[in-house]
């Protein structure tokens, strides 16, 4: 099967008429039938029923061409990116993290780091859930997580970066929004969204204050979720401050609780690119020198 049968397989399941797919992909459609022929042999089974007004998909080639249409985007995306690749860098260095702003700093980062290396691409890689399965994969250089993941970790240099604190989120015209400081009290009679793939440390502090009986709860599956929920005024929320885009929408008070997150970059020991050390130590410097921002 190659790239011209896959197209024509697609466009002829978009227009089931064999004459307009051909002329739409400019061939004969003696080449374009031959072609579906040729692919429908190498597979197995009939993708189209012939008739008289045209095709029609079999049931088993509605989920081939399902398929086979993702897998056609995702080979253009790959070619794209080789295409970019090629015509500017010679290495690339990726990163893989959960959601853009965990890394606050990276953009700048990513600027910063472009005046010096002009030639090496840094490749964001955003995996709300299995960051951590690319990087062990190999398939990313480097690892934001938080320290506690990384206790299995093995072949791997831990890089510290930020300590996190957990903040209450609410809207900016909550009550709570004008305190400098939020204690549990301040949440009695309150619903707090808890869940979403919370990190160990916050799930910690959601039942320790749900269990009093005086806060009322709501489970919400995933932190945007959560934050839909909080600007419907259904609730307010607890969360690390690496999540906190900082665009003001929301207003972020610090929580009262000794519970915090060991921010980390994670690389693989047999990397020892000069190019990745830069990125990195480039990364520390720029959360090292940074004053009293809130994280």
């Amino acid at each position: 099967m190659n790239t011209k049968q896959i197209d024509y397989c697609i466009e002829l399941a978009h227009t089931l008429n064999f004459s307009k797919a051909a002329d739409n992909l400019f061939v004969s459609q003696p080449t374009f039938s031959y072609q579906i022929k040729l692919l429908e042999e190498e597979i197995g089974f009939t993708i189209f029923d012939r008739n008289g007004k045209g095709a029609s998909l079999t049931p088993a080639g509605a989920q081939f061409v399902t398929y086979l249409t993702g897998m056609r985007e995702e080979m253009k995306r790959a070619i794209e990116q080789g295409q970019n690749f090629s015509a500017k860098y010679t290495d690339s260095i990726s990163i893989a993290l959960m959601v853009r702003q965990a890394l606050y700093f990276l953009p700048e980062a990513i600027k910063t780091f472009g005046e010096t290396h002009p030639v090496i691409q840094i490749e964001p890689k955003f995996h709300y859930e299995n960051s951590l399965d690319i990087f062990l994969k190999e398939e990313a250089d480097i690892l934001f997580c938080l320290k506690e993941q990384t206790k299995q970790l093995s072949n791997t240099t831990v890089h510290e970066l930020f300590s996190s604190r957990i903040y209450l989120i609410t809207t900016k015209d909550d009550s709570l929004a004008d305190k400098n400081l939020i204690t549990e009290e301040d949440l009695y009679g309150r619903t707090l969204m808890v869940g979403g793939g919370s990190p160990d440390a916050l799930r910690r502090v959601q039942h320790r204050l749900t269990s009093t009986g005086k806060i009322d709860y709501f489970n919400s599956p995933d932190h945007d979720s959560t934050l839909t929920n909080v600007a419907a005024g259904k609730g307010v929320c607890l969360a690390p401050g690496f999540l906190n885009d900082h665009s003001g929408q929301f207003a972020w008070i610090p929580f009262d609780c000794k519970e915090h997150f060991d921010c980390i970059l994670c690389t693989h020991k047999n990397d020892n690119r000069d190019s990745l050390i830069d990125f990195v130590k480039l990364l520390k410097n720029l959360y090292e020198n940074t004053v009293a921002f809130p994280l």
